[in-house]
């Protein structure tokens, strides 16, 4: 199942971007940083925002952090910081973190604290982040504009052994199906009566509202 609620601790360009994507998803988030200006900026798109110094474990514990399916560091330049919060962390017994990393050596160092997952926003985008971190089915996203982005998703239980024309993906949801990639084969011209098997992984473009109306539907 996907996570529900988020926390992101960092609320810089990186983590506020993640914060914002995810409260306009849906999700419960909640937003905190070490300065109180910081929280003031981006309490009204997220739904909590809360002051706090992230490597005060006594203060993660008030917050009750534990209880959040997915908690995202995402400090800025302080290493160190980042290193010690998701050591915290992991000692909470917190279910799912994901760190911000800034080179290839802090990636390694936060693997070996038990990070699940590193990512360098230099190579991936907030939104990009917060699309993948909701839905397991949910492979990649590319930001095509404001509002319309590809997705690659792996096609559940409801799509397989149906055909596109029976699936009916453009009118139920406002979605395209660009192509069908099924093992090492990549069908970039699928036909209405082409059908898609187990594992197959569809690459899926439209507006980010109906492409979450489709995720949501082939869980």
């Amino acid at each position: 199942m996907p996570a529900k609620t988020f926390a992101v601790i960092g609320m810089g360009r990186f983590g506020s971007s993640v914060a914002k994507t995810l409260y306009e998803m849906g999700y419960e988030v909640m937003a905190i940083d070490s300065c109180e200006e910081r929280i003031q900026e981006y309490i009204q798109y997220v739904t909590y925002a809360v002051q706090a110094d992230a490597t005060d474990e006594q203060a993660l514990k008030e917050l009750g952090i534990r209880n959040f399916d997915v908690v995202v560091v995402a400090i800025g330049d302080d290493i160190q910081a980042s290193i010690l919060t998701t050591l915290i962390l992991k000692e909470l017994g917190v279910k799912q973190i994901t760190v911000k990393a800034q080179n290839e050596r802090h990636g390694k160092v936060l693997y070996k604290l038990g990070a699940d997952r590193v990512v360098f926003p230099e190579r991936d985008m907030g939104s990009r982040i917060a699309n993948n971190l909701v839905s397991p089915n949910v492979l990649d996203f590319i930001e095509l504009a404001e509002d319309y982005s590809v997705v690659e998703v792996v096609a559940g239980e409801r799509l397989v052994g149906k055909s596109l024309i029976e699936l009916n993906i453009r009118a139920r949801f406002g979605v395209n199906v660009m192509a069908i990639k099924s093992g090492a084969h990549i069908n970039i011209a699928p036909q209405a009566d082409d059908t898609i098997q187990k594992d197959d992984i569809l690459v899926v473009i439209g507006e980010n509202r109906d492409l979450r109306r489709f995720e949501q539907h082939i869980i």
